[in-house]
């Protein structure tokens, strides 16, 4: 079972194979900033089943926890903020390798990252060109996969997906 360095190895090749396929079909030409972003996610998904414990990714994960609360809190959005710090909460209740090494935590843990635009109602079709509606959840579904792919490798790293 990898530390952490061998999960952001395991998410970096799954994010090279990945974004290698998506540049090669000619989807994100151009867009480095994209694939960037997508890169990000997947080393996130890597990580993530391992907040449950002590670890280089509890304390990453926490100190981005800790920023977008900040964030929300300038802006004055207090309930959103005092959800994100529940639902972030959620790992420590349970147990190293529970919940956050499952295979269905790997499809939950992310699925907010498709309610993105409505949470905070950012006209993002100015920042992606090419998106029509204003509170477009699709736009959001490449990280989503991306988070989902980095978590996936994760747990087959970690067993082989034999639990899960």
């Amino acid at each position: 079972m990898p530390g952490y360095k061998g999960h952001l190895a395991g998410g970096l090749f799954v994010a090279g194979v990945g974004l290698f396929a998506l540049y090669s079909l000619g989807w994100v030409q151009e867009r480095h900033w994209f694939m960037a972003a997508l890169a990000g996610f997947c080393l996130m998904g890597a990580l993530f089943p391992d907040v449950d414990t002590d670890s280089v990714a509890q304390r990453l994960f926490y100190l981005l926890v800790v920023a977008v609360v900040c964030g929300l809190i300038v802006q004055r959005r207090f309930e959103l903020a005092a959800y994100l710090g529940l639902f972030a909460m959620l790992p420590c209740l349970g147990k190293h390798r529970g919940w956050t090494h499952s295979w269905w935590a790997a499809l939950l843990v992310p699925a907010p990252i498709l309610a993105t635009p409505y949470l905070l109602k950012f006209p993002y079709n100015q920042v992606l060109p090419g998106y029509v509606f204003e509170y477009d959840w699709t736009a959001f579904v490449p990280f989503y996969l991306a988070f989902v792919i980095g978590y996936l490798s994760h747990l087959f790293l970690d067993r082989g997906l034999k639990r899960a």
